[in-house]
């Protein structure tokens, strides 16, 4: 029998251990599972290998899509896809929904609130409500309760690989993006690699300088520490000297013989001389010492001097890289409107103007994959998504319908022709346009048909669900109106612990 007091630390590791061994059997009975009313996923569970680009050394990953049909992700960086892994998606009913997202929070080691403290390794989050990419059992087929269940291992690699804000597609098909080219993309910031490198090299010679003021500082204390020895030495003879003089003194004034009276004012010369002695290696001390406390008052003032040009510099290259942060614009057909935002906060919202605004428009996601030489261009590139199947209409995953081939297929490139013909209908305010200005790098344009999801809010990108997609794994999830964010959750929290009082969490 466990005892109820056991140490926190030691019944989460044990728990740990439980949850990979379930895991381990949930993966052998799935396997089981698959034998029979899955056979034909046999050959795409998530014993295969990942994928990994190696005829060049992979860039920073830009764009993450998970097609749900092949049940696959893949990963790319400026030049291409660099990563590639099996995945399970959200089970009938509980879909992971198609559309656009990006990781709005990432933890290497969560817990689950919903489903018995499911252990979610290398969790990003997508959503606030719950969805997100993290390690877990592959079955080979769609299994999870909404959630995007990638190869441990992977997961782990991509967790370390990707920060927050990086755009993630979840596509009903398999779509690969390509480079595209219009004059309606938006231009780097002119200047903007020079500038943001030149407030980076400010603020690191600034640093510098005040590391230097206070190595400069630290030896100058040293030496006036080392000057200082001398004078305390002297002082401490000089004072030694005195009482030695006040004695003889006293010796003298009580002595009534002859001898006595001589030893005492022989004891008396020899305190005075002494005194004068040491009066003057006091005074040739403390010479030698006022230079050096005087360099240590220089020295501390120019401390004082750098670390507030340092704080100056650092600040203005943060201001820079605040304005040079990815930017995400939005085009709504449905609401006639643009939205922007940056590091996950509203900045801009304007009316637009649509041509032919009553016919569909589609779905592209246009990515600023990096500059060019001339720094005022922008590489970018381009998804179209396909969607319009009904609200019931389902996915069917490749590696049921078709023998678990479907991840050996290479995803099929976006058709250029339609996400130009979008471009061309959409006429921008040139009051947003010069707000907007720029782009840097990982910058997107969202064009959609869609209005903004209601999981677009507090600390997020724009988040878009495809309307004619299973939206099960949100539904499930959806939080109430007015709600805040409680998706923290402590980390020294029990887990399988539930309030006693049936109060009012917020799971996922």
């Amino acid at each position: 029998m466990t005892s109820r007091f056991m140490k926190p630390k030691r019944k989460r590791i044990r728990l740990r251990s439980a949850h990979l061994a379930m895991a381990a059997l949930m993966a052998a009975l799935a396997a089981l599972v698959a034998t029979g009313d899955h056979a034909s996923a046999r050959g795409g569970r998530s014993d295969r290998a990942v994928e990994v680009i190696e005829q060049r050394t992979a860039g920073e990953p830009v764009l993450a899509i998970v097609s749900l049909c092949s049940q696959r992700i893949t990963v790319y960086d400026a030049k291409g896809w660099i990563l590639r892994a099996p995945v399970s998606s959200g089970q009938k009913g509980r879909e992971t929904p198609a559309g656009i997202f990006s990781v709005i929070q990432k933890e290497a080691e969560h817990y689950s609130n919903l489903y018995d403290d499911a252990y979610m390794p290398h969790m990003q989050r997508i959503t606030w409500s719950g969805i997100a990419l993290h390690g877990g059992a592959l079955p080979g087929y769609p299994a999870s309760h909404g959630c995007v269940r990638m190869p441990f291992d992977f997961a782990a690699r991509l967790f370390d690989a990707t920060r927050p804000g990086l755009r993630v597609i979840v596509a009903p098909t398999d779509v690969a993006p390509i480079e595209i080219a219009h004059p309606a993309l938006f231009p780097s910031k002119p200047g903007a690699g020079a500038l943001a490198a030149a407030r980076t090299a400010e603020a690191d010679e600034a640093a510098r300088k005040a590391d230097q003021a206070r190595l400069a500082a630290g030896a100058a204390f040293r030496e006036a520490a080392q000057a200082m020895a001398p004078v305390r030495v002297a002082e401490n003879l000089k004072t030694r000297a005195e009482a030695q003089l006040a004695a003889a003194e006293t010796a003298l004034g009580a002595a009534t013989f002859a001898e006595a009276k001589e030893q005492a004012e022989r004891d008396k010369a020899q305190a005075v001389a002494r005194i004068a002695a040491l009066q003057v290696q006091l005074a040739g001390a403390k010479a030698e010492l006022q230079p050096k406390q005087d360099a240590v008052t220089r020295t501390r003032e120019a401390v004082a001097i750098a670390e507030t040009a340092r704080a100056a510099a650092a600040e203005a290259a943060r201001q820079v890289a605040r304005q040079f942060e990815p930017v995400s614009v939005l085009i709504s057909r449905k609401t006639q409107r643009l939205y922007v935002r940056q590091a996950f906060e509203p900045i801009l919202e304007s009316p637009v103007t649509i041509l032919d605004a009553d016919s569909p428009i589609g779905t592209h996601v246009f990515t600023a994959m990096e500059r060019t030489n001339s720094d005022t261009n922008m590489r970018w590139s381009v998804v179209s998504l396909d969607g319009g199947r009904s609200q019931g209409g389902v996915v069917e995953p490749q590696g049921r319908a078709r023998g678990g081939h479907g991840r050996d297929v290479e995803p099929m490139p976006t058709d250029p022709g339609s996400a130009k013909a979008a471009l061309d209908r959409i006429v921008i305010p040139q009051d947003a346009l010069d707000r907007i200005a720029g782009m840097a790098p990982r910058s997107s344009l969202i064009i959609t048909d869609e209005a903004l999801s209601s999981e677009t809010g507090k600390g997020t990108d724009f988040v878009v669900l495809m309307s004619g997609e299973p939206q099960g794994g949100i539904k499930m999830r959806r939080r109430g109106p007015g709600a805040e964010f409680p998706y923290a959750r402590a980390r020294d929290r029990m887990p399988f612990w539930r309030s006693p009082f049936g109060g009012p969490f917020f799971n996922w």
